[in-house]
């Protein structure tokens, strides 16, 4: 039981940061009206399906001119 508290104490921060990470990436991709080399939806489902690496994906290479 101790062992998990401890390994949730050390990850909490990283859960945290891919959490604002993923909102930050839905809203920015909600509010954009034109966006970079897919449909908004396949972005979406990037964003959703791929953790971490999703919301990175896309705020790299997904972002349209605003």
């Amino acid at each position: 039981m101790q062992e998990g508290m401890d390994l949730l104490r050390i990850l909490w921060p990283l859960i945290v940061f891919q959490f604002l990470l993923f909102l930050w990436a839905l809203i920015d991709l909600i509010r954009r009206r034109q966006v970079k080399h897919l449909p908004k939806w396949a972005w979406a489902l990037i964003i959703i399906l791929v953790n971490l690496f999703g919301p990175i994906i896309y705020l790299v290479f997904g972002r349209g001119e605003e």
